[in-house]
């Protein structure tokens, strides 16, 4: 018989051969200025070869394991043939021989699996916690074999590799806006220059067209006037050059760098610099409206320390042999280093703190095969036989383990949340249910992370029976999970309460004072946490976010999954503070998803855990910090530190910092690209609608990539409007980039304001010279305007500059001075004996720049079109100041008087 399976080889890559020309072309034309720029090009038949992406591949498998080598008690490795009912911990395994599996098809779910193992004649269950997936680390033992149940992209974890979308900035949104904004400006420029073309041609292009020597197509006036719409079409398509998008990603990069170079963001306990990993998203953070935290290892430390517990209605600090429990139900496994030191290896740190708990105590945890679990209890050792594991989920939100002591009794430990295990004890522990739970309310209003501790004794013909039901249902495939979970829910009855425990998890460094900061930046903070309520309501006090004058209001969480979520989100909303408790990594996610959707506001997600990661991919920026649970979140996120205190600086400094420099840059390049190509458009009703320029091409060439360039992009990496400190001090400084004031629609007109051409052309009407001769003809027109355009921006991105450093003033002045070096080399004599067909302008810069009439006229276009502009600031910052106006006006006074 044929079988088909799977091949093993996986493709990580974002493209391969055949899909990256398709994929990436829809990608860039995400972008509407690509679009722009590819009908540009098209029209002008100039061809862009793309280049490819090389595609990697790499093989993992999810394995079930057969045969494995366990360390024992004397430090021996040796085979093991192990039952099925046993669980795999990181290293301790199953061993199962050849046989039949029949298992679950191929799905996304990391936390269940479901299969059958035939094997001589018997049947074995096979669960999550008996296979292998990959990125799975074994550890105390040398060798271990297995088979293969799922390959390439069969495996769980190829089937969670959702597909990774592309991050925009609201500035990006809106530049495709105004991309197309343009673009229908340049047909309504193109179609009026047309039109007065073919009027122009009927009128009085006759009296010409016998010297040019047209056949009668050309002489056709509407044919002429086609031909020119699609000649200033390219004339003017200079409005938004590629330069600007290139321009764009260098500025974003610097910003990226100056994140990852922030000493003041840098944890030196852990040599853990802050970290950009995108460089398109740098201004967004200067528009945050709504950061969702989570609470473990995000705003505290994730540093479990055994603080209290409740023994038999009694208060202890650090004393009771009721540690054993402790020191048994857990999933911790034991390692010794290099000096004989017992070391816990832990999948929570809750667990790692009452497992010490226990050890620092006299109940120590030493060593477990899959069979037993070794204690030393008070210095002598006590192995006990580990019959049963009941492990913890989000659902049963309680573990349990059933052991059998030396003395022969079964007996179940179990450990979880208090709300779950009450429901669950013997009515006979009904008093000292109250005592525990008002000691499990004083834990929780000290904001110590509390569970609750019970066991009960069973009959072994009892456990027995139960014991082979439970064998029956692992080996079965249909409802498995529930007739499982019927079993757990059976034993874990009629339980005796032994009392409670409450670890500390302290708020990290900072983060009171970030919180105060953000919540003055008018910056929303949700806390998403998977603790009980009084715990997160209790983090909310400690960190300022609730105070004592506000109001609660609780609400369900089954709110996110109904009809009245937009009701929810409207409450919530109405709120100062809102803290959401008893979540799930999902809902964490739908809880994000809900505020983008209707909200309309710039998102941040931040924390540490792999459950977070669904919440950090959902917001439009996610941060990861890199504490106690992994690299998960930071892998997933696009910006990463190691404490929660950075995040002000993050979005206050170098958030408001990138939005502010982003606004500036787009403001003068729109406003120097306008001033540059409108020229084109004003002559042309003085030039018969030719589709003549008015500069010579090479000024054309080089303005955007030489003459203004460098200045742009100075300001665009450098300005600072205030100080670091300043932007710190005062937090109200980052609304105007959540109320997006800095660049947008209204912004953009302005930019578009000006009427540079007119000065020149008005002086040059019959003008004459020092000399007497006439100077009013086209090449001097177009040295005196490209002359008077340049110092113009020039002095413009000098009165934008903010902040200057040695760098703007090598920029600004040294590109004037390259634009005169430049003309006056192509203008000379030299060059044109050289090249006389592209150089025509031959003596032009020398004869025109040396008539002071014509430096007259550059000095009235720079005065008439730079005035407006000071006076405009001037009245502005006078009479109506914005916050930043004012703290400079501070900062200035301070310094005087220092």
């Amino acid at each position: 018989m044929l079988f088909l399976f799977q091949d093993n080889r996986i493709h990580t890559s974002k493209y391969s051969i055949l899909t990256f020309l398709p994929i990436n072309l829809f990608e860039q034309f995400q972008r509407v200025a690509n679009a722009y720029f590819l009908f540009l090009l098209i029209l002008q038949l100039i061809p862009e070869i793309s280049s490819l992406t090389w595609f990697t591949t790499i093989v993992p498998l999810v394995l079930v394991v057969t045969m494995t080598a366990v360390k024992d008690a004397t430090d021996d490795y040796h085979s093991t043939h192990l039952p099925p009912s046993n669980i795999l911990y990181h290293g301790v395994c199953f061993l199962y021989f050849t046989g039949i599996v029949v298992c679950e098809a191929p799905n996304n779910k990391l936390d269940k699996f479901t299969g059958v193992l035939s094997w001589n004649g018997s049947k074995h269950s096979l669960n999550n916690e008996k296979i292998i997936l990959r990125g799975c680390v074994l550890r105390n033992t040398s060798w271990c074999f297995g088979m293969v149940i799922f390959a390439g992209p069969d495996t769980k974890l190829m089937q969670n590799s959702g597909k990774t979308k592309f991050k925009r900035t609201s500035i990006d949104r809106l530049m495709n806006t105004l991309v197309l904004w343009i673009f229908g400006f340049l047909i309504c420029l193109g179609t009026i220059l047309a039109i007065g073309n073919s009027i122009w041609e009927n009128q009085v292009g006759d009296q010409f067209r016998t010297f040019l020597f047209w056949n009668e197509r050309e002489k056709n006036s509407v044919f002429s006037g086609f031909l020119t719409f699609w000649s200033y079409i390219i004339i003017l398509n200079t409005v938004v050059p590629i330069s600007l998008y290139v321009s764009v990603e260098v500025i974003r990069l610097g910003h990226s760098y100056f994140i990852n170079w922030d000493r003041k963001m840098y944890y030196s306990r852990k040599a853990t610099p802050a970290e950009a990993r995108t460089t398109t998203l740098n201004e967004e953070l200067g528009q945050i409206e709504y950061v969702f935290s989570d609470k473990t290892g995000t705003l505290t430390q994730n540093i479990m320390t055994f603080k209290k517990c409740s023994i038999n209605g009694r208060i202890y600090g650090k004393r009771n042999l009721f540690f054993l429990l402790l020191a048994l139900c857990h999933t911790v496994m034991s390692e010794e280093n290099s000096a004989g030191e017992l070391i816990y290896q832990v999948q929570s740190p809750d667990e790692g703190a009452l497992v010490t708990a226990a050890k620092n105590l006299g109940f120590i945890f030493k060593s477990r095969t899959p069979e037993t679990i070794t204690i030393e209890e008070l210095g002598t050792l006590v192995t006990y036989q580990l019959l049963a594991f009941l492990d913890f989920n989000n659902f049963r939100k309680r573990m349990s383990v059933i052991v059998r002591n030396p003395e022969g009794q079964i007996k179940l430990y179990s450990k979880g949340a208090d709300t779950i295990l009450f429901e669950r004890l013997h009515p006979s522990n009904e008093d000292l249910l109250t005592l525990t739970s008002d000691h499990l309310s004083e834990f929780a209003g000290e904001g110590l992370r509390t569970l609750a501790i019970a066991y009960r004794d069973l009959d072994d013909k009892y456990f027995r029976e139960w014991h082979k039901m439970l064998e029956d249902a692992n080996t079965t495939t249909d409802e498995r999970d529930e007739r499982i979970a019927g079993l757990y829910e059976e034993i874990e009855r009629d339980l005796m309460l032994l009392g409670a425990t409450a670890v500390e998890d302290k708020l990290q460094d900072g983060v009171i004072e970030t919180v105060t900061s953000l919540s003055l930046a008018n910056i929303k903070i949700w806390v998403l946490t998977g603790d009980k309520q009084e715990t997160a309501i209790n983090i909310g006090y400690a960190c300022n976010m609730l105070t004592d004058d506000m109001n609660d209001v609780f609400i369900i969480a089954h709110a996110l999954e109904s009809d009245v979520k937009n009701d929810l989100l409207e409450l919530a909303c109405m709120c100062k503070t809102v803290v959401c408790c008893r979540v799930t990594p999902l809902q964490k996610a739908q809880v994000v998803e809900l505020v983008k959707k209707y909200r309309n506001a710039v998102t941040l997600a931040i924390g540490d855990g792999a459950n977070d990661v669904s919440m950090i991919k959902s917001a439009h920026i996610g941060v990861g910090i890199s504490g106690q649970e992994g690299l998960q979140a930071v892998l997933a996120s696009d910006y990463s530190f190691a404490q929660f205190r950075y995040l002000q600086r993050l979005l206050l400094v170098h958030g408001r910092w990138s939005y502010v420099r982003m606004c500036k840059f787009l403001c003068y390049f729109f406003y120097k690209n306008f001033a540059f190509t409108l020229v084109h458009f004003w002559f042309g009703f003085f030039c018969g609608f030719s589709a003549q320029t008015v500069y010579d091409q090479w000024f054309i060439t080089l303005f955007n990539i030489v003459y203004t360039s460098l200045p742009v992009l100075a300001m665009g990496i450098f300005d600072q409007d205030v100080s670091d400190q300043n932007s710190m001090d005062y937090p109200q400084l980052y609304k105007p980039g959540q109320l997006n004031l800095l660049f947008n629609k209204h912004e953009f007109f302005i930019c578009m304001a000006h009427a540079l051409f007119f000065i020149p052309y008005g002086a040059f009407h019959n003008m004459a010279g020092e000399d007497g001769r006439h100077t009013a003809d086209y090449q001097s027109f177009a040295v005196t305007t490209a002359t008077s355009l340049v110092i113009v921006v020039s002095v413009q991105i000098a009165l934008d500059t903010s902040y200057w450093t040695v760098i703007n003033h090598v920029f600004i002045w040294g590109s004037i001075a390259t634009y005169f070096s430049i003309l006056f080399t192509m203008h000379s004599n030299g060059i044109f004996g050289i090249f006389p067909n592209q150089f025509p302008f031959v003596g032009n810069a020398r004869h025109s720049l040396t008539q002071k009439c014509i430096w007259l006229v550059i000095l009235l276009t720079t005065v008439a079109s730079v005035m407006p502009v000071v006076a405009f600031r001037f009245l502005k910052v006078d009479l109506f100041p914005t916050l930043s106006d004012q703290v400079c006006c501070c900062s200035a006074d301070g310094y005087l008087r220092g």
